[in-house]
């Protein structure tokens, strides 16, 4: 049995799988670089192993390092988190050459979904829905007018190794095809040392739904339901929930089949998910698997009560899932919001910097996976996100208040960050509705890109106007009404808050 795990990542899902491994008594190692010399899951872990200088080529992605840190530990397996080393086909190959047990899929697995192309023909010959497209990569510009001419416009160009936005061209007049081509070929090169693309049709209005599933070392497989995460900035989610506020149950059903059958085809083992868009009419095509633990994971943890970093370790062990299908269910609502050190108003640019005060939201429904503190230099080398707000109610109505709630609760300063972006969405007319798509941040462009700095200006304002009211009482109290003035939290934590700045 695993006795030592060594959890090959950083930041708030380092810090998450830590704490699982702390309640099932399996000790846990952090590596670290030198940019992460004091970063939360370095604090928090049994104990830590710098693998090398900043960038993350030398260090996060350095399978030599990191399997060296796994040797000299005593670690006996290997958590790699999402993304860095988490969907390379070589990191379970080489763990498995060392001796270590490596907690996720089979590098076949991997290396066939990871593959776009190979995943499309995997998932038609399985009889999962694809997007009408090139079964083969693009690479001359005649074959791609000929394929467009063929299933009409719109379409996308998309990187077959691609993944995170990066890699994808929409295509929407003929005139568009080659310079898209192009630029899509020389970013999927750049960006994964691959340039070979496919293109499939663009599906219009388009909802992005994932479903989770749980593959045991047995052959059981079991599908926990779906996450909608269709609000997205650059391609990329921002804010996920679940139940989707767009499924029938029929259709719920259908395609937690399809995600079933998907894992099935290539033997899966251990927690992936399996990603799908859908149009306005719920018709569904597999859009790729990512084999491995998703950002979004822990609504599905929420709604569904399973602790999915628990159950990938029990899979890594050989034991057999003690889930049952027709024991799961979805109850209650939950909505996930990423929090990053980015500026909405400059495209989303990360914007790395010291946090000087954080004021973390609190009450019931409330959980936040971070991996920032008070002092904490936020480095420019990773991925800006720093925090995750999840929030659960007893149906979709609660969930969404209680989320405005927290984020309202919600501060960081020193850094630029997207929590009042973040409040918006709460409030703006589409998501509040339930009736939105992966257009929604273009389509609510005015209502949401408000200005940060006229945000925080008015909150100064509020926090010194209920200071000089609190002083004001406090000249004229008594004693015992000073004490009640103490132990009014609302009034006496803006003073601390002003106080501090």
């Amino acid at each position: 049995m695993i006795k030592k795990i060594l959890v090959a990542n950083r930041g708030e899902i380092a810090v998450r799988i830590i704490r699982s491994c702390r309640e099932m008594g399996i000790g846990t190692v952090a590596v670290y670089s030198d940019a992460d010399r004091c970063a939360l899951h370095v604090l928090y872990a049994d104990e830590a192993w710098h693998i090398g200088p900043s960038p993350s080529v030398q260090s996060y992605l350095h399978i030599d390092n990191i399997l060296a840190a796994a040797r000299e530990s005593g670690a006996d397996a290997i958590h790699p988190g999402y993304g860095f080393l988490s969907e390379n086909p070589e990191f379970p190959e080489r763990c498995k050459e060392a001796g270590i047990i490596f907690i996720g899929p089979s590098s076949h697995a991997m290396s066939t979904m990871g593959d776009k192309i190979k995943a499309r023909k995997t998932m038609t010959a399985a009889g999962v829905p694809v997007v009408p497209g090139t079964g083969d990569a693009i690479t001359d510009e005649l074959e791609a007018l000929q394929v467009i001419r063929e299933i009409g416009l719109p379409v996308m160009i998309k990187a077959s190794a691609g993944g995170g936005g990066k890699g994808m061209r929409l295509v929407k007049r003929e005139e568009e095809v080659r310079p898209g081509l192009r630029a899509a070929r020389s970013e999927a090169s750049t960006a994964f040392g691959d340039d070979a693309v496919f293109i499939e049709k663009y599906i219009e209005s388009p909802h992005h739904i994932e479903f989770q599933i749980l593959a045991d070392q047995h052959g059981n497989i079991v599908q926990l339901f779906e996450r909608e995460c269709s609000v997205q900035r650059r391609h990329q989610k921002i804010v996920e929930e679940t139940p989707s506020p767009i499924l029938t149950p029929e259709r719920r059903q259908q395609m937690g089949d399809a995600a079933v059958a998907a894992a099935r085809a290539v033997n899966y083992e251990g927690a992936g998910t399996i990603e799908f868009i859908v149009d306005k009419d719920l018709n569904y095509y597999f859009l790729e698997m990512n084999t491995r633990l998703q950002v979004e994971h822990p609504i599905t943890e929420r709604v569904v009560g399973v602790d999915l970093v628990k159950e990938q370790i029990h899979i890594a062990n050989g034991k057999p899932l003690a889930l049952r299908q027709d024991e799961l269910k979805q109850q209650g609502h939950a909505i996930e919001c990423r929090v990053y050190a980015e500026d909405p108003e400059n495209q989303f640019m990360p914007a790395p910097g010291r946090v000087t005060h954080i004021d973390i939201p609190y009450g019931v429904g409330v959980r936040v996976d971070g991996s920032i503190y008070e002092g904490f230099e936020i480095p420019l080398y990773y991925d800006p996100l720093i925090a995750k707000l999840i929030v659960w109610g007893k149906d979709r109505k609660e969930a969404l208040e209680r989320s405005r709630r927290a984020l309202q609760e919600f501060k960081i300063t020193g850094v630029k960050n997207n929590l009042r972006f973040l409040e918006r969405i709460m409030h703006t007319a589409g998501f509040v509705e339930g009736d939105y798509t992966t257009h929604f941040i273009d389509d609510n462009e005015d209502t949401l890109m408000q200005d940060e700095t006229c945000d925080e200006h008015c909150e100064d304002i509020v926090m010194i106007s209920a200071l000089m009211e609190y002083l004001r009482k406090i000249r004229k109290a008594s004693p015992k009404e000073m004490t009640a003035l103490k132990n009014n939290w609302k009034d006496y934590s803006r003073v601390r808050s002003v106080l501090k700045l």
